[in-house]
């Protein structure tokens, strides 16, 4: 019996491709299970996005014994502006829409569409599916999206947008299995990775998040600022005479953990090192994540739980402790050997609100999306 097609999932960046290749268990339509995963690294080492597709086309064909027949590519696409608020089937009209927005995250876009363009060159009739990070947080209320800017600029698209969407998504789905009374209710996920924000959820909705305009807002991550008063901006271009470029590099490598420690970006650094300037960046995140916490709890109005996801928030329990203690004003009571066992419940029984650990993934959400696209036609 021939195998089902594949899903492919593509996740590309600046210099590597995330990829994941999944098919259905069974014959009833149930989930979709990973047949294989992998990345592809060097892509500006002359490999390019044509190289990396080949790459990956191989390596699928391996894990499926020599089977290459796909269904559909999924794509992670950091950015759907105004317009874009659910996943979208990939065409013509569609890439011109989304490199029209590259302005708006010309960091991320301009590698999120190049495989997009590398698969269409090769087999123009595979399906492919857009899903934007940016889409779960098309529920924010009004006065939530809005900067205190001219209408004008409003309308041009400046305005608070919410990325990490496909993490929240998939953490949301998860909850009715998990915690109940959380997916009912107020809650606030924290996904820190490398980069790092949180989103309040009220009954699976977001309502609110730290990541606004673009990937810089909200939390110290792992080489980005996170929020940064705009006087800073124009002090450094006034008094540093820093144009575009050198704010860029600045804020998007040189900041964060990095910038602050001067030792590493990566927490699990961080917290083995005896620098003081280790233990200050590792204080300032865990410091920032609790102010955000505050003005998130605020904005639901109250909360019944915490989800920790991501790289740092699935695997660095010391902050996780920290993050909890801090929060015991919100009622959340960690229990220290859970946490030290990474969950996935890290509160106490006696725990007014609930603390958990929750491996998030993109890439099935992705997954997910693009096979209900090409099943409603």
């Amino acid at each position: 019996m021939a195998m089902p097609d594949a899903i492919l999932v593509i996740n590309a960046g600046s210099s590597s491709v995330k990829f994941s290749a999944f098919a259905e268990q069974g014959a009833g339509g149930g989930d979709l299970a990973v047949i294989c995963r992998g990345q592809v690294e060097g892509l500006g080492d002359a490999l390019g996005h044509d190289g990396a597709l080949d790459r990956i086309l191989d390596q699928v064909t391996a894990a499926r014994g020599g089977d290459r027949a796909l269904g559909a590519v999924g794509h992670r696409v950091t950015h759907g502006g105004q317009d874009h608020v659910a996943p979208a089937r990939v065409d013509e009209a569609l890439l011109a829409q989304l490199e029209a927005l590259v302005p708006l995250a010309p960091l991320h876009l301009p590698h999120n569409l190049a495989p997009i363009r590398a698969v269409l060159a090769r087999d123009p009739g595979l399906p492919q599916v857009a899903c934007f990070d940016t889409a779960m947080h098309r529920s924010l209320p009004c006065l939530e999206r809005m900067f205190a800017l001219p209408k004008e600029l409003e309308d041009a698209g400046v305005r608070r947008y919410g990325f990490h969407g496909l993490s929240y998504e998939y953490i949301a789905s998860m909850l009715p299995r998990i915690d109940q009374r959380a997916a009912r209710g107020r809650t606030v996920v924290l996904h820190l990775g490398n980069g790092a924000s949180m989103c309040a959820l009220d009954a699976g909705r977001s309502v609110a998040t730290t990541m606004t305009f673009s990937t810089l807002d909200g939390l110290p991550m792992g080489t980005r600022s996170g929020a940064l008063d705009p006087g800073v901006i124009l002090y450094l271009m006034n008094a540093r005479g820093m144009d575009a470029r050198a704010l860029e590099t600045l804020l998007y490598t040189r900041s964060g953990l990095l910038g602050v420690s001067e030792v590493s970006s990566d927490m699990r650094v961080l917290l083995q090192s005896p620098e003081p300037r280790a233990a200050l960046a590792v204080d300032l995140f865990v410091h920032r994540i609790g102010r955000e916490l505050g003005s998130l709890a605020a904005a639901l109005g109250g909360l019944d739980a915490v989800v920790f996801t991501g790289g740092i928030g699935e695997h660095a329990a010391p902050v996780r402790e920290r993050v909890c203690r801090q929060a015991a004003w919100l009622g959340i009571e960690v229990d220290v050997e859970a946490n030290a066992a990474h969950g996935p419940r890290i509160s106490a029984a006696s725990s007014r609100t609930a603390a958990w650990v929750i491996p998030t993934n993109e890439e099935l959400m992705i997954a997910r999306h693009t096979r209900a696209l090409l099943a409603a036609g």
